[in-house]
Formats: C-alpha cells, sequence, structure tokens
C-alpha cells in the first residue's frame, strides 16, 4: 500500500490518468471504515517492524549498574580537526576518564564529576556511554590535553607523518601520507590525502623531509 493511498484513501492521480473516465463515489460510512482498517493495519505493521528491531538490540544489551563513588570511564567521538576523515574506523571507540559517578539520576543515568577541560559537556549521561573503570591507562586518552569541540565529540590533531605512498587509479594518481594523530600510536595511523593534509597541517610537512 502506498503512502498517499493510506492517507487519502485512493491511489494518487497522475497526468496520465486525468483521461480516464470513472465512475464518481461519493464518500460515504463504507469509505471510512476502509480507512480505518487500513490505518489499523499500518499501526500493527509499524509495531511488528519496531518489535523486531527491539528483539535484535536485546541480543547485544548487558544489563550494567554503577554505584555511587564509583569510578567510570566516559566514551568519547574523536574528531580529526577540520579536515575530512577518511576511514578513521580504527579511532573509535575511545575512553576519557576515570571520573568519579557523583549522583545516580536513574539506573540508565548518572552524573559524573568532570574536570574544567571538558566544562562544555554535559555532565550526565546514559549507562551506554559509560565503561567500568579499568587499571590499565594505556587504553585511554589523557582528558588534560583534550580539546572538546562538541558535546561528547573530541578534536584530535596530527603529530607527525610517518610515510608517503602513491596510488595509482584509472585516470590519475593520488599521493597519500600516513599520519599518526594525538593520543594514539603508530598502530591507529591512517592513510590521508597528502594535499590536503598540506593545506590543513602544514607545520606537519616543516618538520618532516619524508613529504
Amino acid at each position: 500500500m502506498a503512502p498517499f493511498e493510506a492517507l487519502y484513501g485512493r491511489n494518487r492521480r497522475t497526468p496520465v490518468s486525468w483521461d480516464s473516465v470513472e465512475d464518481r463515489v461519493v464518500i460515504g460510512p463504507e469509505i471510512l471504515t476502509e480507512m480505518e482498517q487500513q490505518v489499523k493495519l499500518i499501526r500493527e505493521r509499524l509495531k511488528e517492524a519496531a518489535d523486531r528491531q527491539k528483539s535484535y538490540a536485546d541480543l547485544k544489551r548487558v544489563d550494567r549498574r554503577f554505584e555511587l563513588g564509583e569510578k567510570v570511564f566516559l566514551r568519547v567521538k574523536p574528531r580529526k580537526s577540520s579536515i575530512t576523515f577518511g576511514k578513521a574506523a580504527k579511532l573509535s571507540p575511545r575512553f576519557v576518564g576515570p571520573f568519579e559517578i557523583v549522583e545516580i539520576i536513574n539506573p540508565v543515568a548518572y552524573r559524573l564529576a568532570l574536570p574544567p577541560a571538558l566544562s562544555r559537556m554535559h555532565d550526565v549521561f546514559h549507562i551506554s556511554l559509560l565503561k567500568k573503570y579499568v587499571s590499565d591507562l594505556s587504553h585511554v586518552l589523557n582528558w588534560n590535553s583534550l580539546q572538546v569541540q562538541d558535546p561528547g565529540i573530541i578534536v584530535v590533531k596530527p603529530t607527525r607523518v610517518l610515510e608517503t605512498r602513491q596510488l595509482h587509479l584509472r585516470n590519475r594518481e593520488i599521493q597519500q601520507c600516513k599520519v599518526q594523530w594525538d593520543q594514539f600510536n603508530e598502530e591507529s595511523a591512517t592513510w590521508e590525502n597528502l594535499e590536503e593534509m598540506k593545506i590543513a597541517f602544514p607545520f606537519l610537512f616543516q618538520q618532516n623531509e619524508i613529504c
């Protein structure tokens, strides 16, 4: 059933149908009854789709609870300064912290004691953004040197160029450079467009003779 038919109870008229001769029907109780049945059917289909999506989400959902005073990590979304990322799936998810839970709003919302560097962020977070504190700090970003651009998003700047390469496409050649980003090791380095990086971060190439 098309959305137009579901809304108006008839098929949409097109220029092709202007010349057709049809019997004119006065809208009566039977039309209203049919439309009510169609609306009921649409609601049932929407509920079935929502229940199906919920069942998929429940398979990955983990029942977690945190206590008052407990320390947790906060998940953030790294953003590479002001240029296009390319494929940077390796850079997320990442966590900052740990931060102390100072208030339990409800079972799925917690207020954290954030440092001044993260004062632009709202201090209440959903439980899905929190991770139980562990002592391995090698997996955590240092929040003292972070720059917050939007709530929950940090700005990551490049630190050095590791190497370059030239890609041969059908009609052109593209130069790329492998860039290491602040707070990330060499394993998380990504290939970026060389010309874009030179324009956005000229200081990288003043310090590196490799490009």
